[in-house]
């Protein structure tokens, strides 16, 4: 890659783009556009090592190599072979391609992916007599196309695996977060890290590990083994000794309870050999708790429940299960904030609370809502007439 600064676009959720946005921008980006999914941005080599460390709601980091317009599979074809694959692959290293198309000129990702591996494969043929193999899991050289009707752009995936891969991630549990869904939820929040942090429904985990990264300022690469760019031609290897030293050196203690609770034994178990994958044992606590058998130790606190739904849910009808939430946030929360995020919009009307501000979000290919309530002492309606 250059030296110098150069287009980026960082790859992200659905709803999280503002986000990243934010984050791209704190770590020295510029130039900056949010597009859906997705955050396009200027840096170095330096900041696409520190994009994939430490951008918390970023999926994918890639570096586009080539821009072209085309209407059929031979046009891509011939594009992708004008390109100088000797600056990035050798005849003996191994490659993959992903794509994703969204084009009435084509109908098929898959196609597309396979005429650029050919256009690769007869470039360095006709070169040096030798074609490089292609390793879908784990290739030298992670190649994306994207094609948004007749757009088409090349780019380097300088990830590797998703980010959301975070390395501390031992116990699956059942349908857990995407870690880089909770890290976007905790963010979304705007909690200022001075109450605690409450997960009552907290399954494998994921969001008390999000939160505990974010409060100590704990890149959420850090735990993983590599990156897609540590194999590229040009990797530096002391540029990114550097970028890691300097990430580590700004970490900060956790100095604000982060509590978990789950009503089976089971998930408590699981989020506990996350949490210690993490080396965060020492710093988020995690009983076996009903949500409705909880007392709050201080008067203020941020929660952030992800109750059951979907493959989750295991009842037909959860009305009952979202009424009696509710009803615990109002009997026993008040002065806390609350986030709730579910795909059952049905069930979210029998919380009994107004919501404050929601967002849309998506968990896989579920559409979501993520509310926030405020749980006032007593009612706003006391509460005024106290004021007057």
């Amino acid at each position: 890659m250059d030296t110098g600064a150069f287009t980026l676009v960082a790859r992200t959720l659905a709803g999280l783009e503002p986000i990243l946005a934010a984050e791209l921008a704190a770590l020295g980006a510029t130039d900056i556009t949010s597009q859906t999914r997705a955050v396009s941005f200027s840096g170095t080599k330096e900041l696409m090592y520190r994009a994939n460390l430490c951008a918390r709601t970023a999926l994918r980091i890639l570096a586009p190599i080539c821009t072209f317009t085309a209407t059929m599979p031979e046009q891509v074809y011939a594009s992708v072979s004008a390109i100088d694959w000797t600056r990035y692959l050798d005849p003996d290293t191994t490659f993959a391609i992903d794509s994703t198309v969204n084009s009435p000129y084509f109908n098929h990702a898959n196609y597309i992916a396979l005429k650029a591996k050919d256009a690769i494969a007869d470039y360095f043929r006709d070169k040096t007599g030798k074609r490089p193999s292609v390793n879908v899991e784990h290739p030298d050289l992670r190649i994306h196309i994207h094609i948004h009707d007749s757009e088409c752009t090349v780019s380097l995936d300088s990830s590797g695996a998703s980010l959301h891969k975070r390395g501390w991630r031992v116990d699956q549990g059942v349908a857990p977060l995407n870690e880089v869904l909770a890290a976007g939820m905790v963010l979304l929040t705007g909690w200022d890290r001075t109450v605690p942090f409450i997960d009552p429904m907290c399954g494998s985990g994921t969001l008390l590990v999000e939160a505990a990264l974010i409060m100590g300022n704990i890149a959420p690469g850090k735990f993983r083994a590599a990156f897609g760019f540590m194999r590229w031609k040009d990797f530096d290897a002391a540029l990114w000794r550097s970028v890691t030293a300097q990430s580590i050196a700004a970490e900060q203690p956790i100095a604000c309870p982060i509590l978990g609770y789950d009503a089976s034994e089971q998930a408590v178990a699981g989020a506990c050999k996350n949490i210690s994958a993490a080396g965060l044992e020492k710093n988020i606590t995690v009983s076996c708790k009903r949500f409705e058998d909880l007392s709050p130790a201080t008067d203020t606190g941020m929660l952030i429940i992800n109750p059951p739904y979907g493959e989750r849910l295991k009842e037909n009808d959860p009305s009952a299960l979202y009424a009696a939430m509710g009803d615990t946030l109002k009997q026993r929360f008040s002065g806390h904030e609350a986030w709730i995020l579910s795909a059952n919009m049905e069930a979210l009307k029998r919380i009994g609370l107004r919501a404050s501000k929601k967002r849309t979000l998506f968990n896989g290919q579920l559409e979501c809502r993520f509310q926030r309530y405020s749980l006032y002492y007593g009612s706003l309606k006391s509460k005024w007439k106290d004021k007057t």
